[in-house]
C-alpha cells in the first residue's frame, strides 16, 4: 500500500500511535506527531516527522495551535485519533482524558476549519462489557455496548460524542493490543520468563489478541478504503487460552518450566482494591485496580472481524506465534527480558 497523504497521528508518543507514525511514514505518507509538551520523543525522532504540540488541559489553544500548524486553507487529510488513558489516579481522570479530551478536540477541528477527510478513533472492545454467559458467538459491531468498567464507558462516552460531532469518522474496537515497546504484555512475559504466570478464576478464559504492525495495517487500510460512520472489531481471528499464550512465550523465552498459579476471582479482588488503596495514597494510577479487575475476570474476549475483511479486506497477518516471537526477541535485545 503506497498513499500520499498529510495525516495527523494524535497521541503519537504512545505505544500504538508510534507504530501508526512508523507505517504512515513507510506508506510515504507526510506524518504529523500530535503530542503534548511532555510526552517522551524516543520514537519520534525520524527527521521526516513534523510536531505539533497540543494543550489539552487547555481546550481554548486548540484551534490556534491546529491554524498555526498549517498554512491558511490546508488540513490533515486524515487524522489517527490515539490520545487516551487505560490507568488512571482518579476514576474521574477516565472522562476527563478519553471524552472530554476528544470533544474538545473535534471542536476545535470545526472551528479552524480543519476537519479531515477521515478521522480514526481508537476505542476499545471494553466498551462492549462483560458478556458471560449473555452470548455463545462472538462479539460483533452490531451488538449494543453495555460497559462494565469506568474505562469503557469514558470510551463508549467518547464515541457517542464523535458519532454526534459531525466528523467523517470511523471507529477501532481494538483487542489487547501487543508487541514491541508495550508495557502490559511485557509484564505478562516477564512473569512467565521468572517462572511463573498469574491467572484469574478457575474457568477456561478466550482471549484476542493484535499484533501492533497487523492494527497499523488495519488503520490505513481503514482510512483508504474504509466507510465514514462506521465501526469495525480489530483483532486476530481466532482466540486463545492463557495456557496456549504461557507455551508460546516459554518456547521463545527458552524456559521449561513455569508454575500456572490460578486464583480465585475474589481473592484478585481483594488484590486490586488494595492496590488501588495504595496507589491512590502514592498519587499514582495502580495497574490493579477495581476497573482492571473487571476486565481480568471476565472469560470471553472472541469477536468477529468480518465486517473489517469485508469492507477494507483486513485481516490479521501475524498469529500470536510469530507475534510473541517477534516480541521477546525485540526485548531480548533491548535488555528487557
Amino acid at each position: 500500500m503506497s498513499v500520499n497523504k498529510r495525516v495527523l497521528v494524535v497521541g503519537a508518543g504512545g505505544f500504538a500511535g508510534g507504530w501508526f507514525v512508523e507505517r504512515g511514514l513507510e506508506t510515504g505518507c507526510e506524518v504529523w506527531a500530535g503530542v503534548r509538551e511532555s510526552t517522551s520523543r524516543e520514537r519520534l525522532g525520524d527527521p521526516r516527522l513534523h510536531i505539533v504540540n497540543f494543550d489539552f488541559e487547555d481546550p481554548s489553544t486548540l484551534a490556534d495551535t491546529m491554524i498555526k500548524a498549517l498554512p491558511e486553507g490546508e488540513k490533515w487529510d486524515w487524522i489517527i485519533y490515539n490520545l487516551g488513558a487505560t490507568k488512571v489516579k482518579r476514576y474521574a481522570d477516565f472522562n476527563r482524558i478519553n471524552h472530554d479530551y476528544l470533544r474538545n478536540f473535534t471542536e476545535a477541528l470545526k472551528k479552524a476549519d480543519k476537519v479531515p477527510e477521515k478521522l480514526l478513533y481508537m476505542s476499545s472492545l471494553s466498551v462492549m462489557g462483560n458478556r458471560d454467559g449473555r452470548s455463545l458467538g462472538p462479539l460483533t459491531e452490531e451488538m449494543v455496548p453495555l460497559p462494565d468498567t469506568r474505562y469503557g464507558a469514558s470510551k463508549l462516552k467518547a464515541e457517542l460524542t464523535l458519532v454526534t460531532s459531525g466528523i467523517p469518522y470511523i471507529i477501532f474496537r481494538a483487542t489487547g493490543i501487543y508487541g514491541p515497546w508495550d508495557h502490559d504484555y511485557f509484564l505478562m512475559m516477564e512473569s512467565i520468563a521468572k517462572g511463573f504466570d498469574f491467572g484469574v478464576g478457575f474457568r477456561s478464559q478466550h482471549l484476542t489478541f493484535i499484533y501492533a504492525s497487523d492494527l497499523a495495517d488495519a488503520a490505513y487500510m481503514a482510512l483508504e478504503k474504509g466507510k465514514t460512520g462506521e465501526i469495525y472489531n480489530i483483532a486476530e481471528e481466532r482466540s486463545y487460552t492463557q495456557s496456549e499464550f504461557r507455551s508460546l512465550v516459554m518456547k521463545e523465552i527458552g524456559k521449561k518450566i513455569v508454575l500456572p498459579v490460578k486464583l480465585p476471582i475474589w481473592a484478585v479482588g481483594i488484590v486490586c482494591a488494595i492496590s488501588e488503596k495504595i496507589g491512590a495514597a502514592r498519587g499514582k494510577p495502580a495497574t490493579l485496580n477495581s476497573d482492571k479487575f473487571r476486565i481480568m475476570k471476565q472469560r470471553d474476549w472472541r469477536c468477529s472481524t468480518s465486517k473489517a475483511e469485508r469492507d477494507f479486506g483486513f485481516k490479521a497477518q501475524v498469529p500470536l506465534a510469530e507475534g510473541v516471537a517477534r516480541s521477546v526477541k525485540w526485548y531480548k535485545e533491548k535488555g528487557w527480558l
